[in-house]
């Protein structure tokens, strides 16, 4: 394995990795749902310890790689407003909308701020009263609730100059439509770990049960992937579909309360359009009516349309598990870091990120394939 030395622990590591390889098991795809797993599934060359026959591939875990494009154009249009200040995850600078990006938005003037965290917007807001300041709010359970305790907090201070366009999303609702979609048949999830510790492991359960996939969440050291994988390849060959849990130190099964009770305050279940998988039921956050003077969409006339992705850009197949990054044609030609094509290929937790970082030109150790 790649970096081996860089494990925690380079011994049990190597033990893992030969626990996996004197598996015997049938075939089998599994996928990582997390971009966080993804990154460091292919810095540490994890693929290389599986056995042959066991497909390792990368889902929808990544938030800037499903946001749709018709959001980001519609957060680039906002930008065009003179009075508007935009503000946003570093992620997001240079994702592709149709036309342009926010990079070059703010080099021909836009006023786009990078912040940390959505208490930072509200910080702005309440700096600059002049100004409508909006947040790009793009993220899954994880950043959730600090963008709903950001509109909490601005709402405490008065403010009538704060926004959110949310771009909010749940992933339960994404496993269950990849489960039964039988183009992309999975026999196994390997959880992400951040979200989880919000929702909890019983998030997971009717996804297990309905679907009879075998779920395991996992943490981010290259160790626990090890492990996580380890179980999830032994249920599947025992022909089991249950949730269990590697990152115990982080997740239990109701997760945490008060972290959900603030998403709630603010937002509710809506149907939302994920890039790759189209629109999927209750799987978007919009505001409550209560808390509808924070929305930003109020700024813009309609939505705009969905556009058609780039003719050879196949990040919606990639999120799906379809193909590989390196079975898209632009990948490390027409689309790199540089000039990407598509999200999967400039986010942080994108798939093809990862791959170009990695898997194309990082170092190798012997034992790797």
């Amino acid at each position: 394995m790649r970096f081996v030395d860089e494990f925690r622990d380079p011994a049990l590591a190597r033990d893992l990795a030969d626990a996996l390889r004197r598996e015997t098991p049938r075939s089998m795809r599994l996928m990582e749902v997390c971009g966080t797993h993804t990154m460091a599934i292919a810095r540490f060359g994890i693929k290389a310890a599986l056995p042959e026959g066991v497909r390792l591939i990368s889902g929808p875990g990544c938030p800037v790689c499903v946001t749709p494009q018709s959001l980001i154009d519609a957060f680039i249009e906002l930008g065009r407003r003179p009075d508007m200040t935009l503000t946003t995850f570093g992620d997001m600078l240079r994702v592709p909308g149709t036309d342009t990006n926010l990079e070059v938005e703010r080099a021909r003037g836009a006023d786009v701020r990078i912040v940390y965290s959505p208490l930072d917007a509200v910080a702005l807001a309440a700096e600059n009263p002049s100004r409508k300041v909006v947040f790009f709010g793009v993220g899954f359970e994880t950043t959730a609730p600090a963008v709903a305790l950001s509109v909490l907090e601005a709402q405490r201070l008065g403010l009538d100059n704060f926004f959110v366009l949310a771009a909010l999303k749940t992933i339960p609702p994404a496993l269950a439509a990849l489960a039964s979609n039988p183009d992309v048949a999975l026999d196994g999830f390997l959880c992400p770990g951040h979200v989880s510790t919000i929702l909890g492991s019983a998030a997971y359960e009717p996804l297990a049960a309905d679907h009879k996939i075998p779920c395991v969440i996992a943490g981010f050291e290259p160790l626990d992937i090890l492990q996580a994988l380890l179980m999830l390849m032994r249920q599947v060959a025992d022909g089991r579909a249950e949730v269990e849990v590697q990152y115990s130190r982080a997740v239990s099964r109701e997760g945490m309360p008060v972290a959900r009770r603030c998403i709630d305050t603010v937002f509710a279940p809506v149907d939302a359009a994920w890039r790759g998988l189209g629109v999927l039921p209750a799987s978007g956050l919009g505001f409550r009516p209560e808390f509808a003077a924070f929305d930003a969409a109020q700024f813009l006339p309609e939505m705009p349309a969905e556009p058609p992705p780039p003719s050879v850009c196949e990040c919606a197949a990639i999120l799906l598990g379809l193909k590989s990054p390196a079975e898209c044609l632009a990948f490390g030609t027409a689309c790199t870091p540089e000039r990407p094509l598509g999200p999967c290929m400039v986010s942080s937790e994108g798939a093809c990120a990862a791959e170009f970082r990695y898997a194309s030109g990082g170092s190798r150790m012997e034992g790797d394939r």
